[in-house]
């Protein structure tokens, strides 16, 4: 009963983690690369006090269930299944951690209305990090899923 419930955990927090990055990738990311910086940096500073508290908690939750499940009863396909996902999430973990977290820790401490003419922008480089999370985080949503429905 808990290896369902945990799977269950796994596929909810994987589908609305990788829903909001897919999200941002859409629509955030364009609206963000064509604003100017100083309208840039307001919205992403309201944006992200939205994002920031929820997007660590999903993805640590599945990845924990992911490898609760991989460990408990099962079959060594369904192991590895959720092994993968587990691992594609660390990875989605560490880029935002070691990647995203510091290149926006500029933005969040920028004052919009005094940007300096050499103010580093991170956008391009956001987009490109973001959209692997992005990947990464689908490719564990449809492993979890297909390990799931394959039990």
């Amino acid at each position: 009963m808990w290896t369902a419930a945990l799977t269950a955990l796994a596929i909810i927090a994987t589908a609305l983690g990788s829903g909001v990055l897919f999200g941002v990738a859409l629509a955030n990311v364009p609206g963000f690369l064509a604003l100017p910086a100083d309208a840039y940096v307001r919205t992403h500073q309201l944006f992200d006090r939205h994002y920031e508290p929820v997007m660590p908690l999903l993805v640590l939750s599945a990845l924990a269930a992911d490898v609760l499940v991989a460990i408990g009863p099962g079959g060594p396909a369904q192991r590895l299944e959720h092994l993968g996902a587990a691992a594609l999430l660390a990875a989605v973990a560490v880029i935002s951690a070691r990647v995203s977290v510091p290149l926006l820790r500029g933005v969040r401490q920028a004052d919009p209305g005094a940007l300096p003419p050499d103010w580093p922008d991170p956008r391009p480089r956001w987009r490109t990090w973001n959209l692997v999370r992005t990947v990464l985080a689908v490719l564990a949503l449809v492993i979890t899923t297909i390990a799931a429905v394959t039990r």
